[in-house]
């Protein structure tokens, strides 16, 4: 059910996006200015998912990323997919994923070409994004996340990623 779920939401929004990427030929590459937004609007969105500006902002950096040919996301299953979390705190975990993974390319665009950096920072993302979640309410407690945040206390997150991404992802 969730698998189905998140398919739908990727078809929904692949198709909500193509008027954006059918422009993307006529944008520019990013500027400074809009880099800085969006690593504004990631670093906002991690501090407080809950946040009143989180949807806007969310949006306006998927849009952004949609349309500047200059950088290049690289998706892969998402943790979200085992979490066993309900729908809203699995679009809040999926946009973590996403936005980290952008935050990641922006702050290192000499790793463009790394997906395994560029997985591993949105699973890094998203785990914040659940601790966050999870001090503003126990209901959000999820065992599988839980497990990934003492992979990431004991220093074998990379190994999980790199492992999930040779299973799950084309690289």
């Amino acid at each position: 059910m969730l698998l189905r779920n998140l398919v739908a939401f990727f078809v929904g929004f692949a198709l909500l996006s193509a008027p954006v990427a059918a422009t993307a030929a006529d944008c520019g590459p990013s500027t400074p200015e809009e880099r800085k937004q969006a690593l504004e609007y990631i670093q906002d969105f991690e501090a407080n998912p809950l946040g009143p500006n989180e949807a806007r902002e969310r949006e306006w950096v998927i849009e952004w990323i949609i349309e500047v040919p200059d950088i290049h996301l690289h998706m892969c299953q998402n943790i979200a997919n085992d979490a066993n979390v309900d729908k809203t705190e699995t679009g809040s975990l999926i946009a973590a994923e996403i936005l980290s993974q952008v935050a990641f390319l922006l702050q290192n665009p000499d790793k463009q070409g790394d997906r395994l950096a560029e997985y591993r920072a949105g699973v890094e993302g998203a785990l914040r994004v659940y601790e966050v979640l999870l001090r503003a309410d126990a209901k959000y407690r999820s065992p599988y996340l839980d497990d990934l945040l003492q992979r990431r206390e004991a220093g074998t997150l990379a190994k999980f990623v790199k492992e999930r991404a040779k299973a799950s992802c084309k690289n």
